[in-house]
């Protein structure tokens, strides 16, 4: 469908951001022009701790007010990126947002000139400045790394253009790629976009239609791939160059500065994680070829569902249902929240043309959440629906609990609400069932989130890795570098048990996780938590379910070990991503058992 033909309660509702597209239109204008209440401080904000606190207030009210702005633009593009409108809408938000970042780019220049301890008498003298301290220790932190105001001004000025990679990408994917069509089984054409291949016809039990979808879905890919390299090698030269820039001793080191995050901890989930999970997902892969009658176990086919001919079917309105069910042990507040999700427009089911892949929530201060997804009418649906509603439930209780300065916490813990939701739901749907065949349907879905975090995402976060000790060393990084590296990393992993091809070692160009910085690991770490603390809530019962609320609502104001510790886990040991793996051994284990 074309978005206008899709039914009103399949989409959100974003009259809550701005009532109309005029109102936005005149909030974008007002927004620009009132950049000058935060301008006016400076020069002065060595004045006195008030000429801060004012600075600051300010800067938070339009940090809001570009946010709304912003998230808008966003969620009209990725609603339809083929629409001509958003996109010139979303090009006219990235200008702005470069033009204001370069007009406040004198806030850190200021702050770090201020003498040493200057931050720590100003707090004292004003109280009310408090509540920006852990905001004000990160900016100092960035000192040793900080630039001449003029060099600054000129990199913030460059902001969209330092972007453009990540657009770039967004728009080939979303607007011009064209798929061919395929053949079923019955030898009839089927049409395919890059939507319903993700989210349909990779997961077909039909071998010919899962088979046939993949090769059409390669060879467009195929035809991208030097565009896409060039795209993605922009963005590596970008981060290289800003990381030598900035006297880092790599790019490592500069993005996980932001996450609050030790190199060894980064390290730690790539390294425990490949070596000790590779031998668990292999038996999978093995179980899954023998089941299937597979003649061979081809990349494309580890979606494939293992038992094809139970694929329990839902609709939005059943999915909804046991997803408050199962999240009904949050308790009261939490599931208020669900409630709202689910019926007050926060989310986009929508399958149109144009639409964004994948899933994810956007969570614009003091408004609510909004949630895309593609609506297939599965059950695993729920799982990611269940997902994304974990996002939204942290940042509605981080933000009614927090100033927006400290809503956000790191990217290292920003996966964990999500996915203890998938496994709370998974728990659920196990424990009200006694059918066999639902409950190993159920094993799935948990092996699905560890796979999709574990797997999927973990040797994305391998293969940055990899590409950014190329980069660094000297070497052009083209489409064969990327496909070759992204190639060995798979065939390490899988080992023999998966063939891999030509369109597995392209799976580089699908996602635009590698435009985030160091982000596609952070989905192991917020897994591995979540499994640590999903544990404890099994064995504490209600005093560790408490924590973790107290965890949600404290939002940014802690760094990630230190939020995870109140939570009752230690992520600067070896010890949950140990534990993690184990866990997911448990569950094939399980799975070869009800084969035998």
């Amino acid at each position: 469908m074309t978005r206008s033909e899709v039914p009103e309660h399949l989409k959100w509702d974003l009259k809550d951001l701005f009532q109309t597209n005029e109102a936005w239109e005149e909030e974008l204008q007002a927004v620009q022009s009132d950049v000058k209440k935060v301008t006016q401080f400076k020069g002065t904000l060595g004045d006195g701790p008030k000429q801060l606190l004012g600075c600051l207030t300010a800067l938070e009210d339009i940090q809001k007010r570009l946010t709304y702005v912003a998230t808008y633009a966003n969620l009209r593009l990725s609603e339809d990126g083929s629409n001509a409108k958003s996109q010139a809408n979303s090009s006219r938000v990235a200008s702005m947002l470069s033009s204001v970042e370069a007009a406040l780019s004198f806030l850190d220049t200021e702050i770090l000139a201020l003498p040493e301890g200057t931050i720590e008498k100003y707090i004292q003298e004003e109280p009310a400045l408090k509540s920006f301290e852990k905001h004000l220790n990160e900016r100092l932190e960035k000192k040793p790394h900080t630039l001449s105001p003029e060099t600054e001004l000129a990199l913030a000025s460059l902001g969209e253009v330092l972007g453009s990679p990540y657009k770039t990408y967004q728009l080939s994917k979303s607007s011009d790629m064209v798929f061919s069509t395929f053949k079923d089984e019955k030898g009839q054409d089927i049409p395919l976009s890059f939507a319903t291949f993700e989210d349909r016809y990779e997961l077909s039990p039909n071998t010919t239609v899962r088979r046939n979808a993949y090769q059409s879905f390669v060879k467009t890919l195929k035809q991208y791939e030097n565009t896409f390299a060039s795209t993605y090698s922009t963005e590596i030269k970008k981060q290289v160059t800003l990381s030598r820039l900035r006297n880092y001793d790599s790019v490592t080191e500069m993005l996980l500065q932001p996450q609050q995050v030790t190199e060894q901890m980064y390290n730690n989930q790539l390294d425990i994680i490949q070596e000790e999970l590779a031998p668990h997902m292999r038996r999978f892969a093995k179980l899954k070829q023998r089941v299937l009658g597979l003649d061979k176990m081809m990349f494309c086919d580890l979606k494939a569902p293992l038992d094809p001919e139970f694929n329990p079917p839902t609709t939005i309105e059943e999915a909804s249902k046991v997803i408050q069910e199962a999240l009904q042990i949050l308790g009261p507040e939490y599931s208020e929240i669900m409630k709202k999700g689910l019926n007050d427009g926060w989310i986009d089911y929508a399958e149109n043309y144009g639409k964004s892949t994948g899933a994810f929530c956007a969570s614009p201060y003091g408004i609510h959440p909004y949630i895309l997804i593609t609506w297939t009418d599965t059950m695993r649906g729920a799982f990611i629906l269940a997902h994304e509603l974990g996002h939204a439930g942290h940042f509605y209780l981080a933000g009614g609990n927090q100033r927006l300065t400290n809503t956000r916490p790191s990217l290292y813990f920003i996966e964990a609400p999500s996915t203890m939701n998938e496994l709370i739901l998974g728990k659920h749907l196990l424990a009200k069932t006694d059918d066999k065949r639902m409950k190993r349907w159920v094993l799935l879905q948990f092996l699905g989130t560890y796979y999709h975090n574990f797997v999927t995402h973990l040797l994305e976060g391998e293969l940055q890795r990899e590409i950014y000790r190329i980069a660094e060393s000297g070497q052009p990084i083209t489409a064969s570098t990327l496909s070759k590296t992204k190639g060995d990393i798979l065939a390490n992993f899988w080992g023999d048990a998966v063939e891999i091809d030509e369109g597995a070692s392209l799976t580089w160009m699908r996602q635009p996780h590698y435009y985030m910085g160091l982000y596609p690991y952070t989905y192991s770490a917020g897994l591995t938590a979540s499994t640590a603390v999903a544990q404890l809530i099994e064995e504490e019962g209600q005093s560790a379910i408490d924590r973790w609320i107290e965890v949600l609502k404290m939002g940014g104001t802690k760094k990630p070990l230190e939020l995870l510790k109140h939570a009752g886990v230690d992520m600067s040991t070896p010890e949950p991503i140990r534990k993690a793996v184990a866990f997911v051994g448990s569950l094939v284990d399980e799975l070869e058992k009800s084969y035998e």
